[in-house]
């Protein structure tokens, strides 16, 4: 469905239990999760392989991957690493400008190990971190709690002012945790926020081609 909708980015909250990435957006749900390969990448490297080095019959569009680690960052990319370093060639776009980017978000480990990582794994950043020359490149965007902002008297001129921050730095910006109807995605439009969350993409889809 996101694919149809051609979506800026996919996001799959990810555990590790027994050296296995799973996705489940709470632990409570771990035991019965299927695995990140299984419900993400197996699919997305079939697609590579039906398109002939694309996800899909478009010769522009490829979306991000951003896996959401719900905890033990560095573990999580280490063991991501492994999955998906057979198969670069679909999630490197240095090496194939239509490779689906990886983007780590969560806990995301030390922000002084990110140079350090495979130059094809970027990083979903935060406003309130300071990167040198080297790790902003690393940074896909920047990202922040919807509600750190709304619930100020002064809400509209503080995103206003995160999004000049944001803009300044080269980055584009997204809010999580945002009301998701269409009234919020009109007025997040509006004072500049770029990446929109969204559950029901195909409404959103919708409202942003009217």
């Amino acid at each position: 469905n996101a694919l149809r909708n051609n979506v800026f980015s996919i996001e799959a909250d990810v555990y590790l239990r027994n050296g296995q990435l799973v996705v489940a957006h709470d632990a409570k749900d771990v035991a019965a999760a299927p695995s990140l390969d299984s419900l993400y990448l197996q699919p997305i490297i079939r697609l590579f392989k039906k398109h002939d080095g694309r996800i899909s019959t478009s010769k522009t569009y490829s979306p991000l991957l951003m896996i959401d680690c719900k905890e033990s960052g560095e573990a999580v990319i280490a063991a991501l690493l492994k999955l998906v370093t057979p198969h670069r060639s679909m999630f490197d776009r240095s090496v194939n400008a239509m490779a689906v980017q990886l983007v780590i978000s969560g806990n995301r480990g030390a922000v002084s190990t990110w140079a350090a990582c495979p130059s094809y794994i970027f990083f979903d950043g935060r406003p309130t971190e300071v990167y040198d020359s080297a790790t902003l490149q690393r940074v896909a965007f920047i990202s922040d709690n919807y509600n750190n902002y709304v619930s100020k008297e002064d809400s509209i001129s503080r995103i206003q002012q995160l999004v000049t921050k944001v803009h300044g730095m080269g980055k584009l910006l997204r809010l999580w945790a945002s009301p998701d109807n269409a009234a919020a995605w009109s007025r997040l439009l509006q004072l500049g926020v770029d990446i929109i969350n969204t559950d029901t993409v195909g409404e959103c889809r919708e409202f942003f081609l009217k």
